[in-house]
This record gives structure tokens, C-alpha cells and sequence, in this order.
């Protein structure tokens, strides 16, 4: 089920303050020259739209919220939003999330990653190109700090297990822990545009939740 196309944005939006390229990111990793603010930060790999990050964002100002999306139009279609809610906690990256995490991101720095639906490449020769491969997971891994948690949703159930196998075999994340579906409120209350069509069709969603644990001090 591929992806609609998106809305026109508003062109007197200004983006400049929700919409950065990767390679214009500080060199070593510095979130303050970003939210010019220190707070917990949560980075969603692949933002489609977002809409998870706009409503995160609003949900918990006490956060800082990092997108990272691959396909341009779609970075700043989710920065649009950002820009339309003026929300001063939460930025878009145009660029490759593998990367952010493997070159910039430090160790222990995450309260959370999320990871919505990601792209599953069917094919056994293509499989390699998926998000979720063992060196992200175990960057994934690396960043979060002791309590930090990976959201992974997806409506596939062969790619769901296959990582949670590889979760398994390639970290010490504890989980999967249980995720409770919860019934949305009203047409609005998903937590992606594509976790609401796959409920509009009746198409189930597996997620899952795991934690890095937290270190005892000798």
C-alpha cells in the first residue's frame, strides 16, 4: 500500500528554522546549536509526513524532538508542520538516519528512538537497504541512554519478527515488551498517517517496545 500524495505546501512558510541538511549539521554533535536548549532528545528514523513528530513534539515540550527522512519532499512536507504549529522543541533532517547515528550521534544521548513503518524490502537481494539492519540496531543501542527506549512499529508481520530476532542476537536492548493497542480517541489519534489506513482497512499493526538498561554504579 504505497504512499498518497502530499498537499502543497504553503509557500510563505518559512522552513529555515525546522528544515536542516545533514551535512550542515555541527561536527562533533552539539543538540544545543539545534533546539538551543538542553532536554532529552528522541530521534524518529524515517518521518514520512510528520505527523507522529509534530504531535510528540506538542505532546511533551519538556523534549526535543529529531526527525531524519531520506526523500527531500517529504522532509519538508513534515517541516511544513512543524513550521505551522511553531513547534520550537522538534526539527526535520534531510538525510540518511544510518548515517546520523553511525558519524554524529554520541554515545548515551537518546531517551528514545522511533522507528514507524519502515520500508520493507521485499526482496531477498534488497533486504540489505532496510533501516533496520544489525550495525543501526546496535547504534541504536549505543545512543540511548540507560532507560531509553525503540518504538519499532510495522505492518509486516515476516519484517517484525526478523527483527526482533535480530535484536536478540545483536544487542542487549531488553524487550520486546509488551504495547497495548490502544483504541483511537477520534479520527485524528494515530500515531502515523500509516498506522491510521492499516486500521481504516482492518490491516494489523505489530509493535514493540524495548529498553536499554540502566547501569548500576560499582
Amino acid at each position: 500500500m504505497g504512499r498518497r500524495a502530499l498537499r502543497k505546501l504553503d509557500p510563505t512558510l518559512d522552513l529555515s528554522r525546522h528544515l536542516l541538511a545533514f551535512d550542515a549539521l555541527a561536527r562533533p554533535w552539539n543538540a544545543r546549536t539545534i533546539f538551543d536548549r538542553d532536554a532529552p532528545l528522541e530521534v524518529e528514523a524515517g518521518c514520512g509526513k510528520g505527523l507522529f513528530l509534530a504531535s510528540a513534539a506538542a505532546a511533551q515540550p519538556e523534549h526535543n524532538f529529531l526527525g531524519v527522512e531520506l526523500a527531500a519532499r517529504y522532509a519538508r512536507f513534515a517541516a511544513g508542520r512543524l513550521a505551522k504549529r511553531e513547534l520550537a522543541n522538534a526539527r526535520m533532517v534531510h538525510g540518511d538516519a544510518k548515517r546520523l547515528f553511525a558519524e554524529l550521534l554520541p554515545d548515551d544521548c537518546l531517551a528514545a528512538v522511533h522507528v514507524y513503518f519502515p520500508d520493507p524490502w521485499w526482496k531477498a537481494k534488497h533486504k540489505k537497504r532496510r533501516v533496520l539492519t544489525e550495525p543501526f540496531l546496535r547504534d541504536i543501542e549505543r545512543t540511548l541512554r540507560g532507560g531509553g527506549s525503540l518504538h519499532f512499529w510495522t505492518d509486516v508481520e515476516e519484517y517484525f519478527q526478523e527483527t526482533l530476532a535480530l535484536l536478540a542476537a545483536a544487542t542487549h536492548l531488553v524487550g520486546p515488551m509488551p504495547v497495548a493497542e490502544q483504541p483511537p480517541a477520534h479520527d485524528l489519534d494515530y500515531r502515523t498517517h500509516f498506522e491510521r489506513r492499516m486500521r481504516l482497512h482492518g490491516r494489523p499493526v505489530y509493535r514493540s517496545e524495548f529498553r536499554r538498561a540502566v547501569r548500576l554504579e560499582a
